[in-house]
C-alpha cells in the first residue's frame, strides 16, 4: 500500500509538473480544425496495398481510461484511411512500460508481426521520468531500440516525451535532449512532445491530469497523422 501511495503521489506531481512545462512553452502555430471525438466511427478501408504500421509505446499508446477505439493509434489509423491511405496500425502499446521493458520485448513483438512494418511509431519515456531514472538510461534504451529498427531497415517516427522543470535542469536537459539528438542521429521522423497542446487543459486531460481523454486524443492525431503519413515511403 505504501509503495502505491508513493507511486500516486508521484503521478501527482509529474502532472503539476508537466501542467507547469506546457505553460512555460511559447505558443505554437494554431492547431488544425478539431475532428469529431466522441464515439468512434470505424472508416472503410481504402483501395491499395496496405500499409503497415507498429505503433510501440506506453499507455499514451495504449489507451488508458479510454473506451475501445479511441486511442492514439485508432484515431490516426481512422485519419489515415480518410485521406485514401489503407492503413493499418497494430497497437503494441503497454501501460507502465518504461523504455527498459519496451527494450526487452521490442524484438519479440516485431518477430510475430505478419510481415514487417511500413513504419513504427515509437513512444516511451513517460514513465521513466514518473520513476526518475536516469536520463543516460533511457537514452541508451532508445538508442537500443533504434539501433534494432535500423537493424531492419523500418523506418521510425519518434512521439518524444519531455521532464517536468521541477526534477532540475540537468536531468531536464539531459532527457528532453534524448528525442531531437536520436531523430538526428537516424533521420528518422519526430514529433517532439507528445502531449503538446494538451496536457495543462483540463477540458483535454483525465481526471489524473497526466493520460488524455478522448478530444485530448483527437487533437494529438490531428497534430501527427500529417507526419505518419510523410513517414510513409511510398508503396511499390
Amino acid at each position: 500500500m505504501q509503495g502505491r501511495t508513493k507511486r500516486y503521489a508521484a503521478a501527482t506531481l509529474l502532472g503539476q509538473a508537466l501542467i507547469l512545462a506546457g505553460c512555460d512553452r511559447q505558443a505554437a502555430a494554431p492547431d488544425p480544425a478539431p475532428s469529431p471525438a466522441a464515439t468512434p466511427v470505424a472508416v472503410a478501408r481504402p483501395v491499395g496495398p496496405e500499409r503497415l504500421i507498429l505503433a510501440f509505446g506506453d499507455s499514451l499508446y495504449a489507451g488508458y481510461g479510454l473506451d475501445r477505439g479511441q486511442s492514439l493509434p485508432d484515431a490516426i489509423e481512422a485519419r489515415l484511411r480518410q485521406q485514401g491511405i489503407n492503413a493499418t496500425i497494430v497497437n503494441a502499446g503497454v501501460s507502465g512500460d518504461t523504455t527498459a521493458a519496451g527494450r526487452q520485448r521490442l524484438g519479440f513483438v516485431l518477430d510475430n508481426l505478419p510481415r514487417p512494418p511500413d513504419l513504427v511509431l515509437l513512444g516511451l519515456g513517460g514513465n521513466d521520468v514518473l520513476r526518475q531514472l536516469p536520463a543516460a538510461e533511457t537514452r541508451a534504451n532508445m538508442t537500443a531500440m533504434l539501433d534494432e529498427l535500423h537493424r531492419r531497415k523500418l523506418p521510425v517516427v519518434l512521439t518524444g516525451m519531455k521532464a517536468p522543470p521541477n526534477l532540475g535542469r540537468a536531468y531536464v536537459t539531459a532527457f528532453d535532449g534524448i528525442w531531437p539528438d536520436l531523430a538526428k542521429r537516424d533521420s528518422a521522423g519526430l514529433y517532439p512532445f507528445v502531449l503538446d497542446g494538451v496536457i495543462g487543459d483540463p477540458a483535454l486531460m483525465q481526471a489524473d491530469r497526466v493520460h488524455p481523454n478522448a478530444a485530448g486524443v483527437t487533437r494529438i492525431a490531428d497534430r501527427l497523422t500529417p507526419l505518419v503519413a510523410a513517414g510513409l515511403k511510398p508503396a511499390a
